[in-house]
Order: C-alpha cells, then sequence, then structure tokens
C-alpha cells in the first residue's frame, strides 16, 4: 500500500512536469520496486537514479518520462533499447507499444538476468532481453520504429540509425561526462535535435567509450 501512495505521488510530480498522460499511465501500470535492488526499494519512487550493481544505475524516473514522450511510442510497435539495465525502462516502454514488442539489449550478463527476472516478476511478456553489444545495434530484427539509448554514446551512431525504419525515432545522450540528449527522425535523412543536458553511464561496446 505504501508504495502505491509514493507512485501516485511522483506520478503526480511527473504530470507537473508535463508528462503525457499516456506515459504517465505507462508508468503508473509498472511497479518500480520490482526492478531496483532490495537495499533500494525504500526510494523506489523518488526521482532520483538508483544504483542496480555492477556500476550501472537505473535512471531517474522524470528521465524515462522524457525519453518515452520524445519516442513517441504507439501500440504495435517494434522498439529496441540499448542497456537494459534492471529492465524498467523497457518496462514502461513494453506498456507503450500494448501488441508491439521491446527488445533490450544489455552487455552485462549478471544484469540481462536482473532483467528478465524483474519483467517476468512483474508480468510483462512483451520485452525480450538480449545479451550483447547493444552499440552495434540488433540487427536480427531490425528495422525498428522506434530506438532508445539509455547510456552515453560518443556520437550519434550508424550502426543504430541504419537499423531504424524510415520515419522512425531514436533519443540518444550523446558525450563523456555531461551528455546532450538528442532526438534524431529519419526522415530525407536524419533530422537531430538538441532535448537538454543529461547524465548518463558511458556505452560499453565496439562503437562506445570502452569495451
Amino acid at each position: 500500500m505504501e508504495f502505491e501512495v509514493q507512485k501516485s505521488r511522483l506520478i503526480e510530480g511527473l504530470r507537473r512536469q508535463g508528462i503525457s498522460e499516456r506515459v504517465l499511465a505507462a508508468m503508473e501500470g509498472v511497479p518500480r520496486h520490482i526492478f531496483v535492488k532490495d537495499s533500494e526499494k525504500s526510494g523506489a519512487y523518488a526521482d532520483y537514479p538508483l544504483y542496480i550493481g555492477c556500476g550501472q544505475t537505473i535512471s531517474a524516473p522524470h528521465m524515462v518520462a522524457i525519453m518515452c514522450d520524445l519516442l513517441d511510442i504507439h501500440d504495435g510497435m517494434k522498439v529496441l533499447e540499448i542497456g537494459a539495465g534492471s529492465g524498467y525502462h523497457a518496462a514502461v516502454m513494453a506498456k507503450l507499444t500494448g501488441s508491439g514488442h521491446v527488445y533490450a539489449v544489455e552487455i552485462v550478463g549478471a544484469l540481462a538476468s536482473f532483467a528478465r527476472d524483474n519483467l517476468e516478476k512483474a508480468g510483462i511478456s512483451n520485452v525480450t532481453v538480449i545479451d550483447g553489444d547493444g552499440s552495434i545495434g540488433l540487427s536480427g530484427y531490425a528495422p525498428y520504429d522506434r530506438i532508445s539509448v539509455a547510456c552515453a554514446a560518443p556520437d550519434i551512431l550508424d550502426t543504430l540509425t541504419d537499423q531504424l525504419k524510415t520515419g522512425g525515432k531514436l533519443v540518444i545522450p550523446i558525450g563523456r561526462h555531461y551528455q546532450q540528449l538528442y532526438l534524431v527522425t529519419k526522415i530525407n535523412g536524419l533530422k537531430k535535435e538538441e532535448k537538454g543536458g543529461v547524465v548518463f553511464v558511458p556505452l560499453i561496446g565496439k562503437k562506445g567509450f570502452s569495451y
């Protein structure tokens, strides 16, 4: 019951920040406390990042909400996520895509297993978590309607934009220590829009900052 009260407060705070009702409804349908470590559950609905192990964090709820709003995910879409983490962000996108599917790539094996377990506990069945190097995308299921990158990349990666459908959208943070969040739309080339300063853990992989 206490988690529900905390979640309601979080949702109302995000509403005041201008987050869309579609994204708020998706977030309301995902029990965030399932996706954090036991030691962090007391802060599950606080609006800041939490440590999930292996040097990684679960993004602050407002950042998940902003990225989902920018992507404008609709029912039936195929979504690629780079950096599954604990699975929370993928779960929110899974709610938004409904009859569609989310493919979440995670390079840290322990976190990939953690995400799978969390998604199963939360009853989310339209997410597939794959162990692999997300910096090169996931060609086996391409092309994608939407791509969400939850780690900082050196640049807008052609390995990802090449796997995006025409008309598709990508959100990606660019920079090493302090990043700029970009929304990239694939129409007559690539339309790139800056969406504000952010701080993410670095992308690990062949096209990332380290491998």
